[in-house]
């Protein structure tokens, strides 16, 4: 029984996903009511009539009493979360009891910042994102709407099992070597011959990533690139684990090899393929040959089953795919800027790995300066609602007469073919009318709706350049099909020996055997760069026929479902100001620790932290950066020094002493970063 809404303050459905349940609910509860001989309704109207009155009592508290609500349940315990972004109130709605307020509302986050992601600027203007998000063509708006509930339920899944989701950072694959040269191979070869092509229609490429599954190859920036977010990374993961699902499983063996996988034989040994001579390259991809020498040992035997049970999978490449526009946090000299446009490839190498490119586009200044007269007109408009008038309303950087020079400058540059380009001219041509002549109004609370109308217009210039599609169809604005193919050709070249080894290790990255001699009692632990935005922890593979150092089966299970339970819970202590928490449960014993380091590694004094309200944005790294916050609040009182946040979970026996324990985490949070183990992180 779940349920997400996107909808107007006029009640209208903007956006809707429901799982099974829920629909089946809305349909048996507004069919029953149907008079007989007619049909029943469309699932849509349904769905606003069940939400009206919610949404009009929203609408009217926020006119009356300025005020709304943020969550409520019902008498079923059905639970209602709700937030107000400018003009569009998102519901999530949770009926079977799996999912608390926090977990609706991160969804509601989670949602806004894909919505960003996909439209950018137009989001600033709601006029225009109610267009965008309810298109009149209805089979416009179906593909829309399922492209959208698409992503939902890919993060969702991903949430419910992935831990670098579940503690919102990126998991980076172990193998220093093979990652060294991924990141050689993407500078001097890859990118370095795309952006020498002139087959790539002014497109530049800034950032390539190798992903297999969701955790990190290799990650390469060209020099004037801008580094990518946290939560631009993890959305854009998001986005290609929907495109080319993650449907390949190395837990889950054939049923004839699952006496052989008991967990009980000897050390396996995994050697990649040689590379091919130019003379046999043809051949040695549908006959893999195996080198005599053992490259690489695995503690546990399972590996060596699913690395043979992979060798099967020769699947022909996808042809290469349209670019999806995305829009991305830029950081420049003069900033931050958001939702700067970018092109973004999915390649699929193979099933399960991926390479993707993000593109500067030619026209993406247009975006930078757009973005400059936004924020422009916000700060005036904040100032004249605050009752500021005249001079003071005017004052800050840039200045007002600055912004109105260069905006002259920027709607000469558009052109007056246009529409949207007339339209800002006009506004704009108002705008000086009432706030520079001499007879005019000046800058009063009048000025008010004009700054709305021109950030409006300004948005359209924005969805104009980025959003609708060239009307000069014969030049395409973007990497051409062949350089597109050749860049999945040289990837695929350059990782054909590793790409069984890669799939499982990938479900393997790194496994608690290597840690017990060290940690006895040790059952779990993540740890977090919050400053990188990286996470590293052992592997959490749960199948009923697959024997690990978690157990099987049930077993298994209930120790994950006590780690994302134990995430679910500091957070919640976080949000009320904890660093430190250690709690028993059963046998089981939790720590979990967030603290400060400088440059060097010394870690420093431990400050407070802030307490935020309970409808506050949800605590992680995707859909609201709250580490980055946190970073700036702390280093105001190390100013001059470089500030790195970390956080260690981990999960003991209960039977093992409170003070070993806390040894051990002491002696583990040195360990995880040391150079020698994990060089790339």
């Amino acid at each position: 029984m779940k349920c997400l809404l996107i909808a107007s303050e006029s009640a209208e459905v903007l956006f809707q996903w429901t799982d099974a349940e829920f629909q089946q609910n809305v349909q048996e509860q507004y069919g029953a009511s149907q008079e007989e001989g007619h049909g029943l309704p469309a699932f849509e109207d349904s769905i606003s009539t069940l939400f009206a009155p919610i949404i009009i009592s929203c609408s009217t508290m926020v006119d009356r009493l300025s005020d709304s609500y943020t969550s409520f349940t019902t008498e079923n315990n059905h639970i209602y979360v709700l937030h107000q972004f400018d003009e569009c109130l998102y519901i999530a709605v949770n009926g079977d009891g799996e999912e608390g307020e926090g977990d609706l509302r991160r969804k509601i986050y989670v949602m806004k910042k894909m919505i960003e992601v996909m439209f950018g600027m137009v989001t600033l203007s709601s006029n225009l994102l109610r267009r965008e998000l309810r298109p009149q063509d209805t089979e416009q708006r179906a593909r829309l709407w399922k492209h959208l509930q698409s992503l939902l339920e890919t993060y969702s899944q991903l949430r419910e099992n992935d831990q670098s989701f579940l503690v919102e950072a990126v998991e980076r694959l172990i193998h220093p070597t093979l990652c060294e040269q991924c990141i050689e191979f993407l500078e001097r070869r890859l990118v370095q011959q795309l952006n020498g092509s002139v087959e790539r229609a002014g497109e530049e490429v800034l950032h390539a990533f190798i992903l297999i599954h969701t955790k990190l190859l290799a990650f390469y920036s060209s020099r004037n690139a801008s580094s990518l977010s946290t939560s631009d990374l993890l959305t854009l993961i998001i986005m290609a684990q929907n495109m080319y699902p993650s449907n390949i499983d190395p837990d889950d063996p054939h049923p004839e090899d699952v006496e052989s996988t008991s967990g009980s034989g000897p050390d396996s040994f995994y050697t990649p393929e040689p590379s091919p001579t130019d003379r046999d390259s043809s051949s040695s991809a549908d006959k893999p040959v195996r080198g005599s020498t053992p490259v690489f040992e695995f503690v546990d035997p399972d590996v060596q089953m699913a690395e043979d049970s992979l060798q099967a999978l020769e699947v022909p490449p996808p042809a290469p795919s349209t670019p999806r526009r995305v829009f991305l946090e830029v950081s420049h000299k003069d900033g931050l800027y958001p939702m700067m446009p970018h092109s973004m490839y999915c390649l699929p190498l193979w099933p399960g790995i991926s390479l993707v490119m993000l593109t500067k586009i030619p026209t993406s200044a247009v975006a930078m300066s757009v973005y400059m007269f936004l924020e422009a007109f916000a700060k005036l408009e904040k100032r004249l609602s605050e009752g500021q008038e005249g001079s003071a309303a005017t004052r800050g950087q840039p200045t007002i007469h600055d912004v109105r020079s260069k905006l002259d400058k920027f709607i000469k540059a558009l052109g007056p073919s246009e529409i949207q380009s007339a339209q800002l001219q006009n506004v704009w041509t108002e705008f000086k009318n009432r706030a520079f002549s001499r007879g005019g109004p000046g800058f009063n609370r009048d000025l008010i709706p004009w700054c709305k109308n021109m950030k409006t217009q300004l948005c359209g210039i924005y969805r104009q350049c980025f959003l609708i599609e060239s009307g000069q169809a014969n030049i395409p604005q973007r990497l051409s099909p062949s350089l597109q193919e050749r860049a999945q050709t040289m990837m695929q070249e350059k990782l054909m020996d590793w790409k069984d080894f890669l799939l499982v290790k990938s479900k393997r990255n790194i496994t608690m055997v290597s840690y017990l001699e060290d940690f006895p009692g040790l059952i779990h632990f993540i740890c977090v760069d919050r400053s990188t935005g990286q996470m590293i922890a052992p592997s959490l593979n749960i199948t009923e026929r697959n024997t690990s150092e978690l157990g099987k089966g049930p077993v298994a299970q209930f120790i994950k479902s006590k780690v994302w339970s134990l995430v679910s819970t500091t957070r919640r202590y976080l949000q009320k100001g904890y660093s430190t928490v250690t709690l028993r449960d059963g046998d089981f014993y939790f720590c979990y620790f967030l603290w400060f380091e400088n440059e060097t590694g010394y870690k420093l004094e431990a400050g407070d932290i802030p307490i935020l309200p309970d409808e506050s944005a949800p605590i992680g790294m995707l859909a609201w950066d709250y580490y980055r916050k946190l970073l700036r609040y702390y280093s105001k009182n190390h100013q001059g020094e470089v500030v790195k946040c970390y956080e260690l979970l981990t999960v003991h026996l209960g039977v093992i002493p409170t003070e070993i324990i806390l040894q051990h985490c002491r002696q583990l949070a040195s360990k995880l970063w040391e150079p020698s183990r994990n060089p790339l992180l």
